[in-house]
């Protein structure tokens, strides 16, 4: 082998980025804690403020609270005076890190770190020997994807969302069946059933206690226009039932993503509407690079998403599946029309509008 000539300049910047990543994934870790605690809620409505009084605002105790503000001041979060001995979330960090951002707040998100590195021994074993981890392994994943999905539905959904879609607010408004496939915790049903009472809407998805949580806010909401049922939705048997089909971050995760969007098709009337909203990205990684999450949603795909596909002898697409195969996808399910749009500041998803006719 021939003995390669070292660039230092370039060996030092690396090991400076190597050092970076480090801090900035143990950072994650403190970020996540800090959102499920409620710190930054309560540092967001606070005055500067020793660890003594946030420890106690925040109904915590003071030590851990005290080791969690030197993550935050070290890692540039929260600012710090030495002579008073306070610490201050500034507003402008705020605005990305409390729920009252909503889906702004990218605190919610730090909380997937830990929750794949839970499964690092298994995603390891599935290197050396194939397969994939099952949803079993996730049991926090329902509950933070709720969270997640949520917070984005509530903001944007009935504002944003369904008016890209010309005439379906309207269409909706008189009255429709609709479907939201891989429904998960239901949210997104319920808010469309209120909203548009003269409408029918379905929710499938195989999780049991993803179906539960929907027919109990359903209730909650004292909702009549609108039902849950687990299924497998690659085994769809609907034919020409819906005006209306969404799938919103699903089809990249099943284990059968062409036989589900074939289903979609089926289930939908000759003049209906499939909405599918799945993650904004190439097919090709090299037309990645400057996707601002891009590392972040490669791991996200390889630690869940697409092992959980291969877990159940399925494709494992993976959420980086990208523009080029969705529109494959879609075209080979019996979708001729297919449009693509954007929403502004949403740099996670594209908005594939597609029609049979």
């Amino acid at each position: 082998m021939i003995p390669q000539q070292i660039d230092q300049a370039k060996k030092e910047e690396f090991a400076g980025r190597m050092a970076g990543v480090l801090n900035d994934g143990s950072l994650a870790l403190m970020i996540s804690i800090g959102h499920q605690t409620g710190l930054f809620d309560v540092m967001a409505k606070l005055p500067p403020s020793t660890s003594e009084q946030i420890a106690k605002s925040a109904k915590l105790k003071e030590r851990y609270v005290r080791e969690w503000l030197g993550a935050m001041v070290t890692g540039k979060v929260v600012e710090c005076d030495p002579e008073s001995g306070t610490y201050r979330l500034p507003p402008e960090h705020a605005a990305s890190l409390t729920r009252a951002a909503g889906p702004e707040n990218m605190a919610l998100f730090t909380q997937y770190i830990p929750l794949l590195g839970n499964v690092e021994e298994g995603i390891i074993k599935s290197f050396r020997k194939g397969g994939g981890v099952p949803y079993s392994a996730y049991p926090k994943f329902q509950k933070l994807q709720s969270e997640d999905s949520s917070s984005i539905f509530d903001a944007t959904l009935l504002q944003i969302t369904l008016p890209l879609v010309p005439g379906l607010v309207e269409r909706l408004k008189a009255g429709i069946d609709m479907a939201d496939i891989g429904c998960g915790s239901g949210h997104a049903v319920n808010l469309m059933a209120k909203a548009f009472p003269k409408s029918r809407f379905t929710g499938y998805d195989f999780s049991k206690e993803g179906i539960a949580a929907g027919k109990a806010e359903s209730r909650k909401l004292k909702l009549s226009n609108a039902r849950f049922v687990a299924k497998d939705v690659s085994k769809l048997a609907e034919r020409s039932r819906y005006d209306f089909l969404t799938t919103f971050d699903a089809v990249h995760d099943q284990a059968k993503p062409k036989k589900v969007l074939k289903a979609i098709a089926r289930a939908l009337k000759s003049d209906g509407i499939y909405l599918m909203v799945d993650i904004a990205a190439s097919s090709n990684v090299h037309e990645n690079l400057d996707h601002p999450l891009g590392t972040t949603l490669y791991t996200v795909s390889c630690m869940h998403c697409m092992t959980v596909s291969l877990a159940l002898n399925g494709e494992g697409l993976g959420a980086m599946w990208g523009k080029q195969k969705a529109l494959q996808y879609l075209n080979e399910a019996g979708f001729s029309k297919v449009e693509i749009k954007e929403v502004a500041g949403d740099i996670f998803n594209y908005y594939y509008i597609a029609g049979k006719n």
